[in-house]
């Protein structure tokens, strides 16, 4: 009496070696009706006993069922980040959260700020032309591009607005006194330099896997859109000044 074994779905992918079938081959029941059905692998000398079946020898399929993307990431250390997602929290935190701060001096007086009447008189007095129209834009910017880079939520947009804002926050100082002043002087401009650099560097990166984005292609991976949205915000801010302010900052 002979055994009736299902017929496999050759459409699928079939465990074909120990671990991918997940038995002990010594413990498996009825081996020995299995060692007359199954065929051994090798030949067997005439001197031999009876044949007995070697889970171990079958051979390896040429086409082993494999994650190619896995392989590639882990050969490649994609996976294997270290503390970079940290280190993009940290600096969306000290990024946004220096926005923020500015932005709510100028909307509420907070901290010993002026205030959204007095953000609007200092615009005036700069040369803004449309200071009414540029100061709720300027605060629109720092408080919410601040808070969506805390959370590292929209990431690309949040940043390319504070780049924006920064730029010609830049562009105003240096408009406001003669000759380039870095770090000394009135009109130096280290602190926006330094955030406009930080600014373009989370945006170039991405906001690493602490964020709201995480899940999304320019969290870790970003490309040539991010490039993009760099490009989009220098030209707003360009738009921006020559439309609501006017004149060469640079003279």
């Amino acid at each position: 009496m002979t055994q009736e074994f299902a017929r496999p779905n050759l459409g699928k992918e079939v465990p074909r070696t120990d671990d991918e079938l997940g038995l002990d081959p010594d413990e498996l029941p009825n081996a020995e009706a299995r060692t007359e059905i199954l065929p051994t692998t090798a030949p067997q000398q005439a001197g031999d006993d009876a044949a007995t079946y070697s889970y171990a020898s079958i051979p390896p399929a040429a086409n082993a069922p494999t994650d190619p993307d896995r392989l590639r990431r882990n050969r490649n250390g994609y996976d294997r980040r270290g503390t970079l997602d940290l280190g993009l929290f940290v600096l969306r935190l000290v990024v946004g959260a220096t926005f923020v701060y500015h932005g709510v001096q100028k909307a509420f007086g907070w901290f010993h700020g002026p205030g959204f009447d007095g953000t609007k008189e200092f615009l005036t007095q700069g040369g803004w032309d449309q200071a009414g129209v540029a100061a709720p834009l300027l605060i629109a910017a720092e408080v919410g591009g601040g808070i969506l880079l805390v959370l590292g939520l929209a990431t690309p947009l949040a940043a390319g607005a504070v780049l924006a804002v920064i730029l010609d926050a830049l562009a105003f100082k240096q408009g406001m006194y003669p000759g380039f002043q870095y770090k000394a002087g009135p009109g130096a401009v280290e602190l926006e330099a330094i955030l406009a650099g930080a600014t373009v560097a989370v945006l170039l990166t991405g906001p690493g896997r602490w964020s709201v984005d995480r899940n999304r292609g320019w969290a870790t991976r970003p490309g040539w859109g991010s490039l993009l949205v760099l490009l989009l915000a220098v030209a707003a801010a360009a738009v921006t000044w020559w439309y609501l302010h006017g004149g060469n900052p640079l003279a």
